[in-house]
């Protein structure tokens, strides 16, 4: 029986590094991207080869590039005849001002968080028609939802990346191809460790579950995606230890 193949962004650390986890266990061939940290995922993704005997391949490289992603798919035309999953987790946060933000650090996390999830979903659908179906997930925020002061930016990429799963599992519902959000409370990542110890146990406080979610647990949700019924599509689940 083959083997399917899944394609996660920014698997290097954090919710992209426990969903490659998570999915060689069950074992899947993964394609695993990153920008800058490819010691790191140079290490997972020979940890994941010798522990539970997949292929893996590695492209780092800038995401917000469409032109990168474009060669990303070739390498992975060379590596695989199908894609069963994608999973866009690739994303990086701004604090500060709207009225203080430059143009180009609107874009550049526009591009990073958004338009990435377009030219990845875009690209992968052909492989995912011809294969007879597919998984799309796209990790997003709490925030897309309902905005955050101070992150102005990051919350309109992530409501973005909303309205475009809601739509894209409507227009590719026909074709056995579901497209999934998970829109995450605060996760204990290295994108939340810029918030000082008083204000994150002032946040735990405040979420009823009285903790941040994991890694690990953002990936299992995401396997229960992958493995959901195919009537579950253009979804938003809020993931947040009922925070909101």
């Amino acid at each position: 029986m083959k083997r399917k193949t899944a394609i996660i962004t920014g698997a290097s650390r954090g919710i992209g590094k426990a969903c490659a986890q998570v999915l060689a266990e069950q074992g899947y061939d993964l394609v695993l991207t990153c920008n800058k940290n490819v010691e790191m995922l140079n290490n997972l993704s020979n940890e994941l080869k010798d522990k539970y005997h997949i292929q893996v391949l590695n492209i780092c490289g800038d995401i917000s590039d469409y032109s990168f992603v474009e060669s990303m798919f070739e390498k992975i035309a060379d590596f695989t005849e199908t894609i069963d999953v994608l999973i866009n987790n690739a994303g990086i946060a701004h604090m500060g001002l709207l009225s203080d933000m430059s143009i180009d650090e609107w874009n550049r996390i526009i591009n990073t968080n958004l338009t990435s999830v377009f030219a990845c979903s875009k690209l992968a659908i052909p492989r995912m028609l011809k294969n007879g179906g597919g998984k799309i997930i796209n990790i997003s925020s709490i925030w897309g939802l309902y905005g955050a002061s101070y992150e102005v930016a990051y919350s309109a990429t992530k409501g973005g990346i909303d309205s475009l799963t809601r739509a894209l599992g409507k227009e590719l519902a026909p074709s056995n191809i579901q497209a999934n959000v998970i829109a995450c409370g605060v996760i204990d990542t290295d994108m939340n460790s810029v918030v000082d110890e008083e204000s994150m146990n002032e946040i735990k406080e405040d979420i009823p579950a009285g903790r941040l979610g994991t890694p690990e647990e953002v990936a299992k949700m995401a396997l229960q995606l992958i493995e959901s019924p195919s009537y579950l599509t253009g979804q938003i689940i809020q993931f947040d230890g009922g925070y909101i």
